[in-house]
């Protein structure tokens, strides 16, 4: 495969689309043995292998068929034709369509298998992702930028600070809405982040990813561009969101607000869920459904109030998650270190170790801001109830009801921006992009766990 292919690589392929009169983008329809396929032909990339042809099906996915097992195939439309290298190169514009910036960060939805070592490398530039996806062209004009090309695990504070500046400038630009592409892995602090970072939005904010590289016949990349496409430039909501895949049927995808949304399957393509409350809406076949109703409706915006982002954000901010046995050494590393904030992911209603009281009294007490979440996800934060917590309160330890990726998030915002005390304590105690809920919906923890609905 890929260098090791031998001379003559892609032949048989080249020649099957001049026996049959086929280009890519082609409309085709081809029969396989009792199967009938129908599809958009694709391009594929350097390193495929020879003898096969790729479509993209109607709901999205891509299938490889061997050439030599086809029994008849019939172009049956023409599109026009798709420009993959679009650098320097204008795009006629439909003046009747929603205008759509699509900001590339990375991730696996803009990338695809190495052959040569069977890993998963960024390659795909934003614009390639739209002559891949044709379907987007019918929904909006869509624009692309790459702002960097990294995956999640390697995403920083900083490079929130610069989506969120990013999509500022397009906030205040007039277009009708923004698409994020970006890794899966730390999806939801990158929502989260710039959920805080960001003020005054007037157009919708959709952060897409894809938990499978663009080019296997299993991606789910084209299906959440689409729907996240669709929903920045159709939908009535001017706020952060993630757009994914919401079932394991693949037919709908899920609008998650970006403070409440966390990955909790490594590999499924419906990996994310809402926390503590239920989804915002779902999209399915351009149709949006909302199933909350204290949204920020981008119909109610006020276009007279500037979209604006925070300057600065901190990061030397950690994330520690209590355990057993855990050392004291973990908070005394952070505080020798110099961070400024600390956010303990407590057991239970919000607890920590006896043990481990001296060193975050020290740390507060030499100006480190110290916050506790919960570990269990769902739930508040209870440090009144047992002695542990109350003890922790009287430390000084800031009580935080969000999930824990969503308070470390916002505490690396609160002091970039906030030096006072009392001010990080109050702003990390207030209510600023839907993180903090009022009650929990019972719909959003009650996932069945085998029980039918009426057992429980």
């Amino acid at each position: 495969m890929g260098s090791n292919q031998p001379e003559g690589y892609k032949k048989k392929s080249k020649k099957f689309f001049k026996d049959h009169n086929i280009e890519a983008w082609d409309k085709v329809e081809i029969k396989k043995g009792d199967s009938l396929f129908q599809g958009i032909i694709l391009p594929r990339n350097q390193f495929a292998d020879d003898g096969y042809v790729e479509i993209k099906l109607s709901n999205g996915y891509n299938i490889g068929l061997k050439v030599e097992d086809l029994e008849e195939i019939n172009v049956i439309g023409k599109n026009p034709p798709m420009i993959v290298e679009f650098e320097g190169m204008k795009i006629p514009k439909d003046k009747s369509k929603p205008n759509v910036t699509l900001l590339g960060t990375g991730g696996t939805i803009a990338s695809r298998l190495d052959y040569v070592t069977g890993g998963v490398i960024p390659a795909f530039k934003p614009r390639e992702l739209y002559a891949a996806v044709p379907e987007l062209a019918e929904i909006c004009n869509l624009d692309t930028k790459i702002i960097f090309k990294i995956f999640s695990e390697d995403m920083k504070p900083n490079n929130w600070l610069k989506i969120a500046k990013e999509v500022t400038k397009l906030s205040n630009s007039g277009i009708d809405g923004i698409v994020v592409t970006h890794g899966t892995d730390t999806l939801g602090y990158s929502t989260a982040a710039v959920s805080f970072l960001v003020q005054n939005l007037h157009v919708p904010v959709v952060f897409v990813g894809s938990q499978r590289s663009s080019d296997r016949p299993s991606s789910d990349a084209a299906i959440n561009l689409i729907h996240g496409t669709n929903l920045a430039a159709k939908g009535d909501i001017a706020e952060v969101v993630l757009c994914m895949l919401g079932s394991s049927s693949h037919t709908y995808g899920l609008i998650h607000r970006g403070t409440r949304v966390r990955k909790m399957h490594s590999s499924v393509r419906h990996a994310f869920r809402t926390i503590g409350d239920i989804p915002l809406g779902k999209i399915e076949n351009e149709k949006i459904v909302w199933f909350k109703k204290d949204i920020h409706h981008k119909s109610a915006v006020d276009l007279e109030l500037e979209t604006i982002c925070s300057k600065k954000i901190e990061s030397k901010c950690a994330l520690v998650y209590i355990h057993p046995g855990m050392s004291t050494e973990i908070i005394d590393f952070y505080i020798d270190k110099g961070y400024k904030g600390i956010v303990l992911a407590g057991t239970g209603l919000g607890h920590a170790p006896k043990h481990m009281f001296n060193s975050i009294q020290r740390a507060i007490s030499e100006g480190i801001s110290v916050v506790m979440a919960l570990q269990t996800l769902w739930g508040f934060t209870g440090m009144k109830v047992y002695s542990n917590g109350r003890e922790l309160l009287d430390l000084g330890v800031i009580p935080a009801d969000m999930i824990p990726e969503t308070a470390f998030a916002k505490l690396c915002w609160v002091l970039g921006n906030y030096q006072d005390e009392n001010k990080i304590k109050q702003v990390m105690q207030t209510n600023i992009a839907g993180e903090i809920l009022p009650y929990e919906d019972i719909r959003g923890y009650q996932i069945q766990q085998g029980l039918t609905e009426k057992e429980y």
